[in-house]
């Protein structure tokens, strides 16, 4: 039973240059322990998603026309800012994309998972700094570096840090969104083994956004595919990634070099992805795709079971 629900939620974003439309009636649900992957190109919709679920989306430019969030029976767009602040962080957590910038330079690393646990467990500060050195030992770093500042920490160690925040009140969904982007490769390796440990000690789960295939195959129990602010495909990572049905999905993987090819050009999918301020009456996807009649430049397909939880928005892939 899904414990985080998304129906049909649609947002703009209202700028100078126009309305842009970030989301396009996305449904998504995330069951409880299991780790869902969010994959699709930047500016797809992926953060503006992880935003709407927080509840940080821009109240100045975000503008969300239709759709519910449910989570464990609440709907998050009707709560108030005091029922949202009571949610961010003790039930769900968000481990931001750039570990850099996410911390702040003035305050010690400790003094940031304290303040986390102290708005939400309501205990002393003592207590609130006992729990920052417990978490920083969850993530591996030594207890004693508590009292250090984010310049004192490598790339990776921040990220580190990053976690520990999100994960220092035990919440029950944790939002990951592309958390190994600013590192390199063997970090990354350590990072995303080191969430999925402690996701399986606190039985949490995860809506892990990213751009990288590989993450997705190596942590993820279900995997949907969004493009232009809709989901195209959808499925358990089996399902996608060896029966792929969307164009846009056998485009992605086409693009991934291979070892064992000996080729001089790597594949690309044709073309840029939809204007998103540009109101489209058929497929978002036909200008790019091989297999486009005119059927999808005039009606628009629907997200379509084609097998048991294996879901696919293209009329010729049906």
């Amino acid at each position: 039973m899904s414990f985080l629900s998304i129906d049909n939620l649609k947002v703009d974003y209202v700028t100078d240059d126009g309305i842009v439309h970030a989301l396009n009636g996305v449904s998504l649900e995330l069951v409880q322990g299991e780790t869902l992957g969010l994959v699709g190109e930047t500016g797809a919709g992926k953060t503006t998603m992880a935003k709407c679920i927080m509840g940080i989306l821009p109240k100045r430019t975000g503008k969300i026309r239709s759709g519910e969030i449910t989570f464990e029976e609440k709907n998050l767009l009707k709560c108030s800012e005091k029922e949202l602040q009571s949610i961010r962080g003790a039930q769900i957590a968000m481990i931001f994309q750039d570990p850099m910038t996410s911390l702040n330079p003035v305050l010690t690393v400790g003094e940031q998972i304290a303040e986390a646990v102290e708005n939400h467990e309501r205990c002393g500060k003592a207590r609130a700094m006992e729990r920052a050195e417990e978490m920083l030992e969850l993530v591996g770093i030594p207890a004693e570096r508590v009292h250090e500042y984010p310049h004192q920490f490598s790339g990776g160690m921040k990220q580190r840090v990053v976690i520990a925040i999100a994960l220092a009140c035990n919440p029950k969904m944790l939002i990951a969104d592309e958390p190994t982007t600013a590192l390199d490769v063997t970090i990354q390796a350590q990072v995303l083994e080191m969430m999925q440990s402690l996701k399986r000690q606190l039985n949490t789960s995860m809506l892990l956004i990213t751009h990288d295939l590989g993450v997705v195959a190596q942590n993820c129990d279900r995997v949907a595919v969004i493009y232009a602010g809709e989901i195209v495909e959808y499925g358990t990572v089996m399902d996608v990634f060896k029966r792929m049905k969307h164009p846009y999905t056998q485009g992605l993987f086409s693009s991934i070099p291979q070892i064992n090819a000996d080729v001089k050009r790597l594949n690309s999918i044709p073309g840029l992805m939809l204007d998103p301020t540009l109101d489209v009456e058929g497929c978002r996807f036909c200008d790019r795709c091989k297999y486009a009649t005119e059927e999808c430049r005039i009606n628009h397909p629907e997200l379509v079971e084609i097998e048991s939880g294996h879901s696919v928005r293209c009329f010729q892939k049906k």
